[in-house]
């Protein structure tokens, strides 16, 4: 990656490249991403240099193998927050992806919220994401024809940093128009760039919002994969299912054939959806 970056230093966006000292070594992953805060020292010509990246609170990391050994690459660090768009219909959502977003999401420690877009097509758009809602996920309904959800979805992005991700179709840059013209087909230019594929230098870019923040679309979640997760912690990133595993008889129950599972007697009562359960066993054992 180019040791060249552009940041927003309160007076307008600097240039500013990375500090020698701080590329010495082997690198195992990048030493600045988007997002992440940095201390800088403004040059004669205008231009900076990063001095210091701070310690990243949380970060979104494909694990990108090379034959030195695997690189960790940075969608985007010190996300506020990640919204998932997914559509109601044409396409299906895919929820089995949706929950493989959400574990990501949990494991790193970032909120998520859940937009179910292009509700006009569909009689009861709860039917397919309400679910996520009595899991405790915040649930956005939207439509650009009706524009329901708009404003909404406005205040939710207003003064944070966003990670905007949701499989091809889903209308992510239609929602993004609406809130902002211009602002769906300037994403989808770098978005573009970013899909070529793992292997290539990628352009990762956060956009301003008018109401205040920022957004960065990061279709790399698409090929992110629970690499440093081990099955057993699993469990821990479904909500509805980490209150439980306490009340099982072994402290290592798998929730899959073990007695006295609290899990499994909890799925049989109806109180965990089938489907959750499904993406449960399929993530533990790395299907998904």
């Amino acid at each position: 990656m180019s040791p060249r970056r552009h940041g927003d230093a309160g007076l307008g966006f600097v240039v500013c490249q990375l500090r020698g000292k701080l590329k010495q070594g082997k690198a195992t992953g990048d030493l600045a991403a988007v997002g992440d805060k940095v201390r800088i020292t403004i040059l004669t010509d205008g231009s900076g240099v990063i001095e210091e990246v701070e310690k990243r609170e949380r970060a979104i990391v494909r694990l990108d193998p090379r034959p030195q050994g695997d690189y960790q690459q940075v969608l985007l660090a010190n996300a506020d927050q990640a919204v998932f768009v997914f559509a109601c219909a044409h396409p299906n959502p895919r929820l089995r992806m949706l929950d493989r977003f959400l574990v990501i999401a949990e494991k790193q420690n970032i909120p998520a919220v859940v937009v179910a877009n292009k509700i006009d097509l569909v009689d009861d758009p709860k039917e397919i994401f309400g679910l996520y809602e009595t899991i405790g996920y915040r649930v956005l309904y939207t439509s650009t024809k009706t524009d329901v959800g708009i404003e909404e979805l406005k205040l939710i992005l207003a003064g944070k940093i966003s990670a905007f991700a949701g499989p091809s179709g889903a209308g992510k840059s239609s929602l993004l128009n609406a809130m902002q013209p211009g602002l769906g087909l300037a994403v989808n230019e770098i978005s573009k760039v970013m899909d070529k594929g793992k292997h290539t230098t990628v352009t990762r870019q956060l956009f301003p919002l008018e109401g205040g923040g920022y957004i960065a679309d990061t279709p790399g979640w698409k090929s992110l994969a629970l690499w440093d997760t081990e099955p057993e912690e699993i469990d821990a990133y479904f909500p509805e299912l980490r209150e439980l595993v306490q009340h099982c008889q072994f402290s290592d129950c798998t929730h899959t054939h073990e007695p006295d599972c609290a899990v499994r007697r909890a799925l049989d009562e109806g109180k965990i959806h089938s489907e959750r359960y499904e993406s449960y066993l399929r993530l533990r054992s790395g299907q998904d």
